[in-house]
């Protein structure tokens, strides 16, 4: 059975956790370094960072010395999935950065934070992606403003760039979690058994 650890910080990690356990997934929270990986190796055999308030995860992911741990597992291609503020926190570049805020670096986009507006713009939408049609929420949205080479685009919202995909990493603006859609996560799953 493929195990997913969810980064389980802050925000919305019980809604992915829900929907990875109706694919048939094994689901492990992650809070230490030692719930990543132990003596005999990897812990996980893909990764979920799921939407909450960037700045506080990436506050908490230093706090508790989980910072290196998880951008060196990416960087050593498990399979990851990040939504909203988890796109932040794998993105190479954030235009405006909250005061002091780091993201791992491992996804070669720029991304904007809440370029969709406040939480009182939120809505649901149905997107176009490689993989089929997708309905997903939005809630304080960030955006891909620049991407580097080899970053495929995945969606767009409003001629938006809104989901991209570099190697083993997906990084999208929305919440796919939150209105069941299960294709992103299914993906994940299906790279996570190829690389083992």
């Amino acid at each position: 059975m493929t195990t997913v650890g969810v980064l389980a910080l802050q925000g919305g990690v019980r809604e992915h956790v829900r929907l990875l356990q109706s694919l048939g997934a094994r689901t492990a929270l992650l809070r230490v370094p030692s719930d990543l990986a132990g003596p005999d190796g990897p812990r996980v055999d893909a990764l979920v960072l799921p939407g909450g308030e960037s700045s506080t995860i990436d506050r908490l992911l230093r706090l508790f010395g989980l910072r290196e741990p998880l951008a060196d597992a990416i960087r050593g291609g498990t399979p990851t999935l990040g939504t909203c503020a988890g796109l932040i926190l794998l993105a190479r570049r954030v235009l405006d950065p909250a005061p002091g805020q780091q993201s791992l670096g491992v996804l070669d986009v720029t991304v904007r934070r809440n370029a969709f507006g406040p939480q009182l713009d939120s809505m649901e939408a149905d997107l176009d992606t490689p993989d089929g049609p997708a309905r997903v929420a939005f809630i304080r949205a960030p955006e891909v403003t620049e991407i580097g080479p080899g970053v495929e685009v995945l969606a767009r919202r409003e001629g938006r760039v809104v989901g991209v995909r570099q190697a083993r990493i997906t990084g999208v603006a929305f919440h796919p979690e939150l209105t069941d859609e299960p294709l992103f996560h299914r993906r994940l799953l299906s790279e996570a058994r190829a690389s083992r």
